[in-house]
């Protein structure tokens, strides 16, 4: 079948919108434009229905992917016999009142280097994924495909011909000659613009600017800065700019195991990101994107907005929609064969306590390093940890979203305590109006209960959930969160448990689903950011060179550009959606902390 392995892509975006393009020069992720709006180009869901954008040198090559150092910028290089040539592919980024943020162009500059190449390209847009016909409108050198709901313009340096409602072209490059295309949202008060040579460069010119630019802010000079900033260009290009949230992965259904069901959409803002978030940007000196996700959060993430489990969502729209109902899209086969294909996520129903600790502790986190809590927010926070206080002995979803029914889950628990133990700081530390005895009586209650029950004696280990004595990845987070002092004997022996029953080549699975079964079918690869809380859960034990060899080591899993889906299969491969980033905040994390470690 004709997909490339999940990791064989780099992204590249605007600020609003990703595309993925594959290392043979094919784009098949695209969807404008925004993350969450239909696809344009969805090849990576289906091979043959999907639609994808090909450019690629049109005969046997070698090829090589890379960044332009320090930017978002991705270059393509094939090699052959005959010559070698590069295409570069980017966004530009256009300023947030300006009526070029609404063009959403997307552009591919091509370029011989050496020698002389004969080159092949076909567009081959299929909109809503791939569920609505469009016609082709060519004049001028210029290709429109116009369906009923959304449309695109083409334009290039060489001539197109029409295939149906596709567009290809076959041409050749000698040394020193390029040939640009560039494709343009078609919609009201997006004036058509052409794309020549000249025009073309000055936007690469002026988005590896912007990148490097962006980039200059970062405070980390540490062991592993090409890795950290890497992470750092990554989730700049999840930010939905409009509005500062960052959606979990920029991509719907890349299966957790070929032909297997865990296919979910993760193209939304979770709220248990929040602190990690906050946390990896201030450290970084990001301080503008931890503003504006503090204020995403502030604006968007309130009680009582259309929830059915509990005062909050455990995800929002990259626009603060509560609603995105799931769906199976039938007529698409799936990576690889991986169905179902799935828009929307019921997950958001779910009740998942762990959330109050995530957000609580993005609010004290920022109150520390970034703006004093305003009197409005922290009575919204108040009114959070009243309702926790109230509710936190209940069974619910847990952090892995399991789909088997609502379990005593220890890491809910934890969090829990998360959340009333850090809005008891930041009130003593601020001298704020409170009702601390209240919320000290429930925090010692939180504690009391996991170290009782969410404590096996026979596994000398901190465990899943309350009803059965297994492992889960989660309580990593103990000593992360300062519940569990990271040399405490109890946490020493749990981490020796977690590394006999969940670790393989230092890569942490997240659980056993055939001993804790979850109530989806099928097995699923190591996560990836289990991995990086173990390698901080090492440093903070004081193990430098135990932490140092599991960190060099899921280093080198990485893609070739760097980037991490959620998952890592038996053979290597990248796996789930891609690139995720609540990954690549836990290397930013892990690798701070583990740098500080060793002096």
């Amino acid at each position: 079948m004709g997909y490339l392995p999940i990791g064989e892509h780099g992204l590249i975006g605007d600020l609003r919108t990703v595309a993925l393009v594959g290392t043979d020069g094919t784009i098949d992720w695209y969807c404008c434009p925004r993350f969450d709006a239909p696809s344009v180009f969805a090849a990576i869901l289906d091979d043959e229905r999907g639609g994808s954008f090909e450019l690629a040198a049109d005969l046997p090559v070698r090829t090589n992917q890379f960044y332009v150092p320090d930017t978002n910028v991705l270059v393509t290089r094939f090699y052959t016999d005959e010559g070698v040539a590069e295409v570069q592919d980017f966004m530009p980024i256009a300023e947030e009142e300006s009526h070029e943020a609404d063009r959403h162009r997307l552009v591919r500059r091509l370029l011989c280097v050496r020698g002389a190449l004969p080159f092949r390209v076909r567009v081959a847009p299929r909109f809503d994924y791939s569920s609505q016909t469009h016609t082709l409108h060519m004049t001028d050198g210029q290709a429109s495909f116009v369906s009923p709901a959304f449309s695109l313009r083409l334009t290039s340096t060489v001539p197109l011909e029409s295939d149906g409602c596709d567009v290809q072209a076959r041409f050749k490059l000698t040394e020193g000659q390029q040939a640009v295309f560039a494709l343009d949202r078609l919609a009201e008060g997006v004036v058509p613009r052409s794309c020549a040579l000249i025009e073309a460069e000055k936007a690469y010119n002026d988005t590896v600017r912007y990148w490097r630019h962006w980039l200059s802010a970062s405070h980390y000079r540490g062991r592993w800065r090409e890795m950290v900033h890497r992470s750092a260009l990554t989730l700049k290009l999840l930010t939905y700019a409009p509005t500062g949230g960052i959606v979990a992965a920029a991509t719907t259904s890349l299966p957790e195991q070929i032909g297997g069901g865990r296919n979910w959409d993760y193209r939304y803002v979770w709220v248990r990101d929040a602190a990690f978030c906050v946390y990896a940007l201030l450290r970084l000196g990001f301080t503008e994107e931890a503003e504006a996700f503090m204020s995403f959060l502030s604006k968007h993430v309130k009680a009582g907005r259309g929830q059915q489990s509990g005062p909050l969502q455990i995800m929002y729209g990259i626009d603060g929609r509560t609603e995105f109902p799931e769906r199976e899209l039938t007529h698409l086969k799936g990576y690889r064969g991986s169905a179902p294909v799935r828009v929307g996520n019921a997950a958001a129903g779910q009740l998942q306590m762990d959330i109050y600790g995530a957000l609580i502790d993005s609010i004290y986190l920022y109150n520390k390093w970034g703006q004093p809590i305003s009197s409005e927010r922290w009575d919204e926070l108040c009114a959070l940890v009243d309702w926790v206080c109230k509710n936190w002995d209940q069974p619910d979803e847990g952090i892995w979203e399991t789909r088997g029914g609502r379990k005593n889950f220890v890491y809910s628990r934890l969090m829990c305590w998360v959340a009333v133990e850090r809005a008891a700081r930041v009130a003593l530390q601020r001298g704020l109006p409170a009702d601390l005895p209240t919320w000290r009586e429930s925090r010692d209650a939180m504690y009391r209960q996991i170290m009782r029950q969410g404590w096996s004696p026979t596994l000398h280990a901190f465990i899943q959930h309350f009803d059965e004595e297994v492992l889960d990845a989660s309580v990593l987070m103990m000593p992360l969160a300062k519940f569990v002092s990271p040399t405490d004997p109890k946490w020493l022996s749990t981490l020796d448990a977690l590394a006999e029953g969940l670790v393989s080549d230092t890569l942490v699975y997240r659980y056993d689903p055939l001993i804790s079964p979850d109530g989806l079918q099928g097995e699923e690869g190591t996560f990836s950011i289990c991995t990086f809380w173990y390698v901080e859960a090492l440093t903070r034990a004081g193990r430098l060179e135990e932490a140092r060899r599991v960190f060099d080591n899921i280093l080198s899993y990485a893609n070739h550009l760097g980037l991490y889906a959620e998952e890592i299969g038996r053979s290597g491969e990248q796996l789930g959606n891609f690139p995720q980033a609540f990954t690549h905040l836990a290397l930013i994390s892990a690798a701070f902390n583990l740098d500080q470690a060793l002096g």
